[in-house]
């Protein structure tokens, strides 16, 4: 039985295994538990084992990788289109072994352990400000019940609840000023929490060289560099600058057909948490162009001018993607 691919179908307890030899031919067929599956890849002869790069597939590609194998992990979306009949495992993992087997196809980089631990990172700091917007939004719709209104930032906020639950108010019970003493202590603890995550980020970005010559781009700071870091495991996983940014989903989405030529707005593929980081970074750079007289500047007043900010915010991210995934900057 020469193995030439293999499919590997993984899950939490049962994985699923679909095996070709050189001619494409399926050679294997098995089912493992988990706990089987290391002594399996140590027993057989180096070959290429392909999985989808879903959860749990970087620990897997490692493992495997010890043993000699060629590990390829390939994007789901790339998957779906070579399933044939219903979907189940041996269904999934004889797709996924077809899928590597194509010459064009494109594959996932492995992230190591230090990535999976930066992305980690970035995972609890986007859920904890996303838990603080939540907690802002219910306040301010429960202080609207009482006729109180407050502006929309965090910092009017804070200072408006200081003032309603410092002494009586007539808008407000004792028993809803209680309340709102809960949700302001609930709102400073995850303000606590998020300093918490970013001054870990910046420890990060002040280890890491890469990091640090990420940020040396306008509109790129310790935050985004090390998110860039953590998700692109190797940027020679991209031929040149345009790729990343599509990688990203910054590039016009296409609706083409013979000669005609229809772009639209962004495809928004890729990650959208790094996406929406480039974006907000792009927004400072396009808020202090005003000021400056260089040519790039003078590029992104006129884009602001013509398309309005949101499209030239965008347009600039686009621009610090491509110049970011450029082989000057590997």
């Amino acid at each position: 039985m020469a193995l030439k691919v293999i499919g590997l179908d993984i899950a939490k307890h049962v994985f699923q295994l679909h095996g070709a030899d050189a001619r494409g031919k399926a050679v294997l067929k098995k089912r493992l538990r988990r706990e089987q599956l290391t002594d399996f890849f140590g027993s057989i002869s180096r070959c290429t084992v392909a999985m989808e790069a879903t959860r749990g597939a970087h620990y897997w590609a490692r493992m495997i990788a010890t043993f000699g194998h060629e590990v390829r992990l390939i994007s789901p979306q790339f998957v779906k289109p070579y399933v044939r009949g219903q979907k189940n495992d041996m269904q999934d993992a004889a797709a996924i072994c077809e899928t590597a087997s194509r010459p064009e196809m494109r594959f996932v980089p492995q992230k190591t352990i230090a990535q999976q631990d930066l992305q980690m990172l970035h995972r609890i700091r986007s859920r904890l400000v996303a838990n603080r917007t939540q907690v802002g939004n219910q306040v301010r719709g429960l202080l609207a019940e009482y006729g109180i209104i407050v502006p929309l930032h965090l910092f009017h906020l804070r200072k408006q609840l200081v003032e309603l639950t410092a002494e009586a108010h007539s808008q407000l019970t004792p028993f809803a000023q209680e309340l709102f003493v809960t949700l302001y202590d609930e709102l400073c603890a995850l303000d606590e929490r998020i300093d918490a995550m970013e001054k870990r980020i910046q420890q990060a970005f002040q280890r890491d060289e890469a990091c640090q010559r990420i940020a040396q781009v306008e509109g790129v700071g310790p935050v985004i560099a090390t998110a860039i870091v953590a998700a692109i495991a190797d940027g020679k996983a991209f031929r040149n600058g345009r790729q990343l940014s599509a990688w990203l989903g910054l590039v016009p989405r296409q609706h083409s057909s013979g000669d005609k030529q229809r772009l639209l707005g962004i495809s928004k593929r890729g990650d959208p948490y790094l996406r929406m980081l480039l974006i907000h970074g792009a927004r400072s750079v396009v808020y202090r162009c005003v000021a400056k007289t260089d040519s790039r500047s003078r590029w992104i007043a006129d884009k602001q001018k013509r398309l309005g900010t949101t499209k030239a915010c965008v347009a600039v991210a686009n621009k610090n993607a491509d110049y970011l995934g450029s082989p000057r900057k590997g």
